[in-house]
């Protein structure tokens, strides 16, 4: 991957020059990173404050490897999207990472991975949410402070017990994640676009990791047939149609062309599935943080009188649901009973 990639995906002029092309990448929020990284490795003439920047988001990005690392040794929960994708990058190019994106084989590993990391680091919100009723999935979102809060973004690190959510109404949850880890960065890929408006063009980091990804042993009628599997078929397709305009698919051109005969049995699919019910998700409301519980493998929900329903979880309580304050008071109710029964 050149320099001149970088240059016709954000549409500079290479006349312009390597200033324009971070001004252009600062409207992205991660996207200066990789570019100051590319004129690194050309040796262009920086300042020490974009010398600076850039080893910081080095850092960030060592970091969240060694996270995903730690956790899946520990937990065995398995980084998904950002940190494999920056795998397949050229050592000397960093690719934005804007969190790390885990998910673990169960309610009890996920909160093990999460009482890590309250553990380990000044974590300052812990954010929660139920997808489905019962049985349902588990999406955790935590975050702490970057070395500069006020020019870095935060570390954001979001666990889930579901690898692919879907769009919550024809394209179901998917819980689990194929074996080789170019494909699943394609579903990931393809995933992303279940929530990017009709036709819009993929963003530039999207372009790139597929760059990348032109060049991994991909399988085509075994891959089309995973993604069709996984009912991600037309968002592939879609994909890959954007980015033969701007890049060369490379062994994803084959790909593409094995997806299409799966495109007409998942629209069909989709169109009978419409009339079902959108799946639902919870957000909690933090109600209070608590002395870590290391005795709890998984969350417990309590039901208070009317309609309060309490997350209790390892490391927070949260209210489910409407949470006004006559709501907060029925929880904290609860809650103090609950305490006192304990």
């Amino acid at each position: 991957m050149n320099t001149a990639l970088l240059y016709n995906l954000l549409d500079v002029d290479p006349a312009d020059g390597p200033a324009e092309l971070l001004h252009r990448a600062r409207g992205s929020r991660h996207l200066p990173h990789l570019v100051l990284s590319a004129l690194a490795r050309d040796d262009v003439r920086m300042g020490e404050p974009a010398r600076a920047e850039l080893r910081r988001a080095r850092t960030r990005a060592d970091h969240y490897a060694r996270l995903a690392h730690d956790l899946a040794r520990s937990t065995g929960a398995r980084a998904i999207h950002g940190v494999p994708l920056a795998g397949y990058y050229p050592a000397d190019l960093l690719r934005p990472q804007s969190g790390l994106d885990l998910v673990a084989p169960g309610e009890a590993a996920l909160w093990q991975s999460v009482v890590r990391l309250v553990t380990d680091h000044p974590v300052e919100t812990i954010d929660v949410t139920l997808l489905g009723d019962r049985p349902h999935h588990t999406e955790v979102t935590v975050r702490w402070p970057a070395e500069d809060p006020l020019l870095d973004p935060w570390y954001r690190v979001h666990l889930t017990t579901a690898a692919l959510p879907g769009d919550r109404a024809a394209v179901p949850v998917r819980p689990y994640l194929v074996a080789d880890d170019h494909v699943e960065c394609l579903i990931a890929l393809a995933e992303a676009q279940l929530h990017a408006p009709a036709g819009a063009e993929p963003d530039p980091l999207t372009l790139l990791d597929l760059c990348c990804l032109s060049r991994q042993p991909f399988e085509p009628a075994e891959t089309a047939a995973v993604l069709a599997a996984y009912r991600l078929a037309p968002e592939a397709a879609a994909l890959l149609d954007l980015a033969a305009s701007r890049l060369p698919l490379g062994t994803l051109a084959a790909v593409r062309a094995a997806l299409t005969p799966e495109l007409a049995a998942e629209h069909r699919r989709r169109g009978e599935a419409a009339a079902t019910p959108r799946l639902t998700a919870r957000h909690g409301a933090l109600l209070r943080r608590t002395v870590i519980r290391h005795d709890w493998d998984e969350a417990r929900l309590l039901t208070a009188p009317g309609r309060t329903t309490l997350l209790l979880t390892p490391v927070a309580d949260y209210l489910l649901g409407p949470a006004g304050p006559a709501d907060r008071a029925a929880a904290l109710a609860a809650l103090q009973q609950w305490d006192g029964l304990g």
